[in-house]
């Protein structure tokens, strides 16, 4: 009999492996080497982006992106593109992307900083004002205009007889002043010293493109140590504020040869020799054991062979053969009962891939739940509830920031949802929608999904939740409708691609930095290829539920105009859709719509902070909008637009294309059929026939980076 030595080949094929992957495993100190290439130009420490984690980064500010080969940093809510970076005296010339093609931005905003990280003062900085949306009339009949032409510019922003103008801020005189303080809007945008006494359009161009100079201060004496000691500077990854040098030889707080190592570098990575040795070890003493136990095992039975007789031998023999099949058959059905199976015919299709060796569900990465309970520290951060889970921050060894959905329950109905938002997500490619990076397998010990993180909270929190109040002077009219057109846009995309979202709401539409939208939440959707309606018992969240779903359990695409134009109302009215503490007519904001729009009470809805009452072209906006809303809102689902024509209707009226031949502002009238349409009336203020798409609210929007 020859000895059978698959199970210690197997042992030491797992021991290879795992010796392999942990040789293989990048440390810090070899990811952060790394640089950023981007418009032939290199970038290391502090900076971090494409190629570099953010823990090999000095400050989450410092973060690159690579657009078209242009270098670019975010402060709050202005790009600026990198043009010149010096890293021997810690400088950066920065130009703002949003004036680089144009001196009229959609949006104004001033321009803003952290200056604990930066520093211009000493580069010799200064401001140049731009102005926007003067009158002319309000200089005195006669009396020549104390701006030189020179400094006046043209923005087409449909208003008629307005002029724009930018002025040196330190040299500007009080008759000038004077004049600017009838002006709508100005923004202040540092240039170079040497730039800043502009006197053409053409010379103000040049100016901003020059840019300005920063100097940043963050650990740069002590980065600069560590490089002397062959280290690679980078952060802590739980605070990017405490500095880490990365080491061959570990992780230290200050150089490669200091023996005070960080505490969470220290413990985390380690060397290759470290790491190689004691798994060396490990591996040649269980080879050695195993060896052992084998050879004495193979010495028992020969010794039990001879002892036995020729009788009791073939007895044996016959035993064994009559009783192997049955063994074989006792031990797969306990093994195969062992494993928790769920009964779908969708389950058996995730499964395919996973039977090929793959660790994916339709194309989604599959991650381990130990994985995911390193990336969310023990699931410590929640970010908030859902109807199906709560989700927790987390960030994942590559250094990609997460969202982690932990399912409250671990049962059929949970699988069941828990793989049809992975079915549908894995098949979307939109911007507007939330990118799925993957989940756990369903037989994990928790169902996980694994999203992007997007850090700015969601448009319930900026209109009525926590982020209400801080928020609300950056929360301007042209942010709600570009929140507006893009959750259309992606609720157009889901129905053209066969999908119902079935739960939209403002809790479901998550914000980035830029108030750029990311729809979420698909646990409830379904796909309705081929049919015309699909049949279920109402579910989704009270408030925002089609009536006509209540009625017939009739689940279409117009359900999901319907929780829009709930959606529509709570962005002009900053009201959340279900509020008990209102009169009882109005707990349902749907309904308080509808009957102050009858009324012809919008201004009884709107809130009195987007500009409504001051602003004639945004007064313009809001009525149309609420106009479409009324129409979404209409309880026969036939009544309703598609949202391929709401996103149509709501472009149309940010580039004012619905309103081009009249200034007047349209009342909604409805009537005896319930449908709405608009009639001229004498604009209620002086600034009612003024249209100025430079401006998106009453004020000035900053923010600090």
């Amino acid at each position: 009999m020859k000895p059978r030595l698959h199970p210690l080949l197997a042992i030491t094929a797992v021991l290879a492996a795992t010796l392999i992957r942990c040789q293989q495993t990048p440390l810090p100190y070899d990811t952060c080497g790394q640089l950023i290439r981007c418009g032939g130009e290199d970038f290391g420490y502090p900076f971090w982006g494409p190629g570099r984690p953010e823990y090999c980064g000095g400050h989450r500010s410092f973060q690159l992106t690579c657009q078209s080969d242009v270098p670019e940093l975010v402060f709050g809510s202005v790009n600026y593109r990198v043009r010149k970076i010096d890293s021997s005296t810690h400088t950066i010339t920065i130009a703002r992307n949003d004036l680089w093609d144009t001196i009229c931005p959609q949006y104004l905003y001033n321009t803003t900083y952290n200056t604990a990280l930066f520093n211009g003062n000493n580069f010799g900085q200064e401001n140049i004002s731009l102005v926007y949306g003067c009158q002319s009339n309000n200089i005195a009949p006669g009396i020549p205009s104390p701006v030189p032409d020179t400094y006046r510019f043209s923005c087409n922003n449909g208003s008629g007889d307005t002029d724009s103008y930018f002025y040196r801020t330190s040299s500007i005189i009080p008759e000038i002043a004077n004049v600017f303080v009838q002006c709508n809007n100005h923004i202040n945008v540092p240039v170079d010293g040497s730039s800043a006494n502009v006197a053409t359009e053409s010379g103000l161009r040049s100016a901003l493109q020059d840019g300005f100079k920063l100097g940043w201060t963050v650990n740069n004496d002590v980065c600069d140590r560590c490089d002397r000691s062959g280290g690679r500077c980078g952060s802590n990854s739980n605070s990017t504020d405490l500095f880490v040098c990365y080491c061959g030889s570990g992780n230290f707080s200050a150089t490669c040869n200091n023996s005070n190592v960080s505490g969470e570098g220290g413990s985390k990575s380690s060397s290759s020799v470290k790491i190689v040795l004691p798994i060396v070890g490990v591996a040649i003493a269980v080879v050695a054991i195993v060896l052992g136990i084998f050879v004495c095992r193979q010495r028992r039975k020969r010794r039990a062979n001879k002892d036995v007789s020729p009788g009791r031998s073939e007895t044996k023999a016959i035993l064994a053969a009559n009783g192997s099949s049955q063994a074989l058959s006792s031990g797969t059905s306990t093994f195969t009962s062992s494993i928790p199976s769920f009964p779908s015919s969708k389950t058996s299709e995730t499964s395919k891939e996973e039977s090929n060796g793959k660790s994916s569900y339709f194309g989604a990465q599959v991650f381990t739940y130990e994985e995911l309970d390193i990336a969310t520290d023990s699931f410590s951060k929640e970010l908030g509830d859902g109807g199906f889970g709560t989700v927790y921050f987390g960030k994942l060894l590559d250094g990609r920031e997460v969202a982690v959905k932990r399912l409250y329950e671990n049962n059929f109905k949970r699988v069941e949802q828990f793989i049809n938002e992975v079915r549908i997500l894995t098949g979307l490619g939109h911007k507007n929608l939330v990118k799925l990076y993957g989940c756990t397998s369903k037989r994990s010990k928790e169902l996980l999904l694994v999203y992007e993180y997007i850090p700015n909270g969601t448009v319930a929190d900026h209109l009525h939740g926590k982020l209400a109040n801080s928020t609300s002077s950056l929360f301007s009219w042209s942010i709600r409708l570009n929140i507006a057109i893009q959750t259309a846009d992606a609720l157009a995309y889901l129905h053209k691609s066969g999908i119902i979202h079935r739960d939209v709401k403002t809790n479901n539409i998550l914000l980035d930095k830029s108030f750029q939208v990311k729809v979420a939440d698909f646990g409830l959707s379904r796909l309705f290829e081929n049919v015309t309606h699909v049949s279920t018992a109402p579910q989704g969240t009270p408030g925002y539920v089609d009536p006509e779903y209540y009625q017939c359990y009739q689940l279409t695409d117009k359900s999901d105009v319907y929780s829009f134009g709930v959606v529509l109302v709570e962005l002009i009215s900053s009201l959340e859709a279900v509020d008990t503490s209102r009169h009882r007519l109005d707990i349902n904001l749907a309904n308080m719509a509808m009957i102050k729009i009858q009324n012809h009470s919008l201004d009884e809805l709107v809130d009195k902070n987007i500009g409504f009452e001051t602003d004639g072209l945004v007064r313009r906006m809001i009525t149309l909008v609420a106009e479409l809303a009324f129409r979404c809102l209409q309880q026969e689902k036939d009544m309703r637009p598609t949202m391929k024509e709401v996103v149509d209707t709501l472009r149309g009226i940010q580039n004012d294309e619905l309103n081009g031949q009249k200034q007047e502002v349209l009342d909604i009238v409805v009537d005896d059929g319930g449908l709405m349409k608009g009639h001229n009336t004498e604009p209620p203020s002086p600034d009612s026939g003024v249209s100025n798409k430079l401006v998106g609210g009453s004020g000035t929007h900053s923010s600090d980076g």
